[in-house]
């Protein structure tokens, strides 16, 4: 797969070969066979041909012979394609890198961040590195999350940077790196709101968001923004929320979240501390009226009102009337009565 990002004839060179009188092709000659120009030439043909190890060899000569030469950016991106070509990628990138820091400027600038992007692509899709250039069994993740990250910081709002966003937020879900997708695909539709793939975005950001809560013992600030990020999918492309079933969504995550406050109220029962527990109570059923666990709470909260200190009492919600219009339960009908 990364061998064949050298054979791009873009990349070698910008030769300008002419049709010879045999038809086959023949690069021009400027007169000059030792020039710089003549020499870099060589370099490109030996890798157009599949003699990458001689392409290497020559261009590093020519870096050598020619340290002030206006071309020494395209001799750096030929070294790399050619030992990208050898299947050394890792090397190679010495020698992009080289080329983006030193010649930003250059006319192959973009062209040696697409052969980084290229090589942290394969990275991310679980290619390994070569152990000194044997086997290949060196995890490579940290270093395609690097590269990604500095092709959108060389080259923002381009094509190529929202490309590598969108990778790296794949690669994050893929990892189920949950908090770090929902993080990444959030910046993307932030600063491609225009792209052709923001739909996805939007949708793994929500799956993310959801996937992230743990449970009712955990944090639940990943529920609430998945609501909150439903519903703008819902005013802003309501098609695609219906296709996506937001609205089952939406009450997947209603009902987490009545559940969170349950198991709060629960701790604070558990740990004799009946305020806090009613506090948590009352704010799920003003919140959660049609939540599964307001009608457990509503079941169970005789008991816990008499745990309370008399002079709160008065104070409390007509918890009787909402039990009884909930459940068809009075105040003093035990719950073992509603679960026969």
């Amino acid at each position: 797969m990364l061998a064949a990002i050298s054979s791009d004839p873009v990349a070698l060179g910008q030769v300008d070969f002419k049709l010879g009188s045999d038809d086959q092709w023949i690069a021009p000659a400027d007169g000059n066979s030792d020039s710089p120009q003549n020499q870099l030439r060589q370099a490109q043909l030996a890798l157009a041909r599949g003699e990458a190890a001689r392409s290497f060899n020559l261009a590093t000569a020519w870096l050598e012979r020619f340290p002030a030469d206006p071309m020494r950016a395209h001799a750096l991106l030929l070294k790399g394609d050619s030992l990208l070509a050898q299947g050394d990628e890792d090397k190679a990138l010495y020698e992009y890198e080289d080329l983006v820091r030193k010649y930003p400027g250059s006319d192959v600038f973009v062209t040696a961040l697409q052969r980084e992007q290229s090589i942290a692509t394969a990275y991310a899709n679980g290619l390994l590195q070569k152990f000194f250039g044997t086997f290949r069994w060196i995890n490579t993740e940290d270093n395609a999350q690097e590269l990604l990250i500095r092709i959108q910081e060389r080259l923002p709002g381009s094509e190529l940077a929202e490309q590598a966003g969108m990778e790296l937020a794949d690669f994050y879900f893929r990892r189920r790196d949950l908090q770090l997708a929902a993080d990444a695909y959030d910046l993307f539709v932030q600063n491609y709101p225009r792209s052709r793939q923001v739909e996805k975005a939007r949708l793994r950001l929500i799956y993310s968001l959801f996937a992230s809560y743990k449970g009712p013992l955990y944090d639940a600030r990943g529920l609430f923004e998945a609501s909150a990020r439903l519903k703008e999918l819902q005013a802003l492309d309501p098609i695609t929320a219906q296709r996506v079933g937001a609205d089952a969504l939406l009450v997947r995550i209603y009902e987490s979240e009545a559940s969170k406050l349950l198991s709060e109220a629960g701790w604070y029962a558990y740990v004799d501390d009946p305020i806090s527990a009613e506090v948590f109570i009352r704010r799920l059923v003003q919140n959660y009226p049609k939540s599964i666990a307001t009608l457990v709470a509503l079941r169970d909260l005789p008991q816990l009102v008499a745990r309370l200190p008399a002079t709160i009492r008065p104070q409390l919600p007509d918890y009787a009337a909402l039990r009884l219009q909930l459940l068809g339960l009075t105040w003093d009908e035990r719950p073992a009565k509603a679960e026969r």
